[in-house]
C-alpha cells in the first residue's frame, strides 16, 4: 500500500507544475550561462582582436618606416657617390680602386665595400663579394637608370648578412656608363631593431623578403635569414606574399597560432611581420570564461534552493484557478481557451478554455491578415513596409551591408478607370501585382502603398561602390520589363508602364526619409518623359 502510494505521490511530483518550472529555470540558468560563455567569448576575441591588431600595427609600421628610412638614406648616399664619381676612372682600375676606397673609409654604411659594374656585367673594381652572388636583376634595374636593390646575401669575409644597393653612373650626356654597387650590413646595423624588439613576453617580429622568399631578420634569431615555410604550412604568410596587407591568424616559429599584422617597407618591397600568440592575446578570454563557468554553477544552486520554495508557495492558487477552470468549460462564467499540454494543474485551466481559443486564433488571424495585406493585392500594406524598412535598416547596422527603396507608380493607369471601370482598374492592379511579385526576391519587400504606388525594399546589399546600384538598377529593368505586355482587361489590351525612383540607404539613414527621396525621384523619371527610373540624389543626406 505504501509503495502504490508513493508512486502516486512520485508520478504526482513529476506531473506537477512547480517540478517542471524548477527544471525550466534549471535549464534556463544553464542555458545563459552557456549563451554568455559561447557569445561573450566571442565579442571579448573579437574586441581583443582588434584592439591587439591595432597595437601591432603600430609597432610594425614603426619598424617598417624605420626600415624604409634606413634604406633610403643609404641608396640616397649611394646616388651622391654615383654622382661624384669621375666618368674618366671608369678606365682607370687602379685609380678607380683607390677613389672607391676612400668613400669606403668616408661611408660607414658600405663598410662591406663598393665597386663599379660595367655594362658588360664584369667588375671594373676590385671586391670580394662578386655581384653574381646577389643575382643580376638589379644590376639590369640600374642599368636602365633606376636606383635598385638586390638580393640579401652573407658575407663570407665577415660571415653576416650584407645587402647590396646599386646605383646608375651617368657621363656628362647622362647617359648610364656604369652601375655603382654598395654593399650595406643587414645585421648589426640596418635591421637591430627588429631582433631587439619583442612584443609583450612572448610575441616578436620578422622581415620578409617576398621575392627572396627568406627571412631577413627576426625577433626569435633562430628564423634569421632562414627561407619561408613552404606555401600552405602558414595561409596568412602565403596571401602576404601575394601582397595582402593587413591583420589575421599566422602561425609563429614553434607552428602556434598567433595574431599577427603585416605592413610594407616601400623602398624595398619587404614586408614586416608582428605576431604575438593567440594564448597570450586571448588570455583574458580564458579568465573570463572559467568566470562564467564558476558563477554559473553557483546562480544554478542557490536558484535550485529559492525557487522549490518559492514556487511552491507561489502556484498554491493555481489549483483553485483549475477548479474555476472547470466551471468556465461548463459555461456558468466566460470561456478564455487555453491548448492542453499535460494532465496538471495547468492542463486543468487550458481545457476550459479550448473551445474560445479556436473562434479567437481565427479571428485574430483574420485580424491580423487585414493589419497586413492590402486587401485587393494580398500584398504587404504601409504599416508592414515601414516595418520591413526598419528591419532592413537593423541588418545593415548589424552586418555593414545597404539597401534600396524603389518607388513605383503606373503610367496610363487611370485612363483605364476612367474608360474601362473600377472592376477593371482592380483586375490591372493584381495583374500588376502578379508580375512584379515574380521579380522580387523571397527576402526583398513588395507592398501596395496607394491606388497605383508600389513600393519594393530590397535589402542586404553589398556595400562594395556600385555593388548595391547595379542591383536596384537590375531589379528596375525587370520592373520596367515586367509591363512592356499589355494587360488583357476586358477583352481588350490596355498599355500600362512605370516610372520609378530608386534611393539607397545603409544603417545611417532613416526610413521616412528613404521612402521621400525615392517618392521624389519617381516624379522626376515621370517628368523626364516615364518609362524609366531615376536614382535620388545622395546628396540630400539620406545615404
Amino acid at each position: 500500500m505504501s509503495a502504490i502510494i508513493g508512486a502516486m505521490n512520485f508520478r504526482r511530483m513529476a506531473n506537477s507544475i512547480v517540478t517542471r518550472l524548477v527544471l525550466l529555470g534549471i535549464g534556463i540558468v544553464i542555458v545563459g550561462t552557456a549563451a554568455r560563455y559561447f557569445i561573450l567569448s566571442d565579442i571579448l576575441r573579437d574586441d581583443l582582436q582588434t584592439v591587439v591588431a591595432t597595437q601591432q600595427e603600430t609597432l610594425a609600421a614603426y619598424i617598417a618606416r624605420d626600415i624604409d628610412q634606413k634604406i633610403r638614406e643609404r641608396q640616397a648616399v649611394l646616388d651622391r657617390l654615383a654622382l661624384a664619381l669621375p666618368p674618366p676612372l671608369l678606365q682607370h682600375p687602379d685609380d678607380l680602386d683607390a677613389w672607391l676606397g676612400q668613400q669606403q673609409h668616408s661611408q660607414p654604411w658600405f663598410s662591406p665595400g663598393l665597386w663599379v659594374v660595367g655594362h658588360d656585367g664584369r667588375s671594373l673594381s676590385a671586391h670580394p663579394l662578386h655581384p653574381d652572388r646577389a643575382g643580376r636583376d638589379y644590376l639590369r634595374e640600374a642599368m636602365a637608370g633606376k636606383p635598385s636593390i638586390g638580393q640579401a646575401v652573407m658575407d663570407p669575409m665577415r660571415q653576416n648578412t650584407v645587402l647590396p644597393l646599386a646605383a646608375p653612373i651617368r657621363n656628362g650626356a647622362g647617359e648610364v656608363v656604369a652601375v655603382l654597387v654598395g654593399i650595406t650590413p643587414l645585421t648589426p646595423g640596418l635591421l637591430d631593431l627588429p631582433q631587439g624588439t619583442r612584443i609583450d613576453q612572448t610575441g616578436g617580429f620578422r622581415v620578409v623578403s617576398p621575392k627572396d622568399k627568406l627571412f631577413l631578420a627576426a625577433s626569435d634569431t633562430r628564423m634569421a635569414f632562414k627561407p619561408t615555410p613552404a606555401p600552405g604550412v602558414d595561409p596568412l604568410l602565403d596571401r602576404a606574399m601575394a601582397g595582402y596587407r593587413g591583420s589575421g591568424i599566422a602561425l609563429d616559429a614553434n607552428g602556434s597560432e598567433a595574431l599577427a599584422v603585416i605592413s610594407p617597407v616601400p623602398s624595398s618591397g619587404w614586408f614586416v611581420v608582428a605576431s604575438l600568440p593567440a594564448a597570450e592575446a586571448f588570455a583574458p578570454v580564458a579568465h573570463m570564461q572559467h568566470y562564467i563557468l564558476r558563477h554559473g554553477v553557483v546562480v544554478a544552486f542557490f536558484f535550485l534552493l529559492l525557487a522549490t520554495g518559492g514556487l511552491i508557495a507561489v502556484f498554491r492558487p493555481l489549483f483553485s484557478a483549475a477548479n474555476h477552470a472547470d466551471k468556465m468549460s461548463r459555461g456558468e462564467i466566460p470561456l478564455e481557451p487555453l491548448p492542453v499540454a499535460r494532465t496538471d494543474e495547468v492542463g486543468h485551466l487550458t481545457e476550459a478554455f479550448n473551445r474560445l481559443l479556436v473562434k479567437l486564433q481565427a479571428a485574430q488571424g483574420e485580424l491580423a491578415r487585414l493589419a497586413h495585406q492590402d486587401a485587393l493585392t494580398g500584398l504587404a500594406n504601409r504599416a508592414v513596409l515601414s516595418d520591413r524598412v526598419q528591419q532592413a535598416l537593423a541588418r545593415a547596422n548589424r552586418h555593414g551591408t545597404q539597401l534600396a527603396v524603389l518607388f513605383l507608380d503606373l503610367d496610363g493607369f487611370k485612363p483605364i478607370n476612367d474608360t474601362l471601370g473600377h472592376e477593371a482598374g482592380d483586375a490591372a492592379l493584381v495583374e500588376v501585382s502578379r508580375r512584379l511579385s515574380a521579380i522580387v526576391r523571397e527576402s526583398d519587400t513588395l507592398a501596395r502603398v496607394g491606388g497605383d504606388e508600389f513600393v519594393i525594399v530590397m535589402g542586404d546589399l553589398d556595400s562594395e561602390p556600385g555593388v548595391s546600384e547595379d542591383a536596384a538598377r537590375a531589379v528596375a529593368t525587370k520592373c520596367l520589363k515586367a509591363l512592356e505586355a499589355p494587360l488583357q482587361l476586358n477583352g481588350k489590351e490596355q498599355p500600362l508602364g512605370l516610372s520609378i525612383g530608386i534611393a539607397l540607404g545603409d544603417a545611417q539613414s532613416a526610413a521616412n526619409v528613404l521612402l521621400s527621396a525615392a517618392d521624389c525621384a519617381m516624379y522626376e523619371a515621370k517628368q523626364a518623359g516615364r518609362g524609366r527610373y531615376v536614382f535620388a540624389d545622395a546628396s540630400l543626406g539620406f545615404g
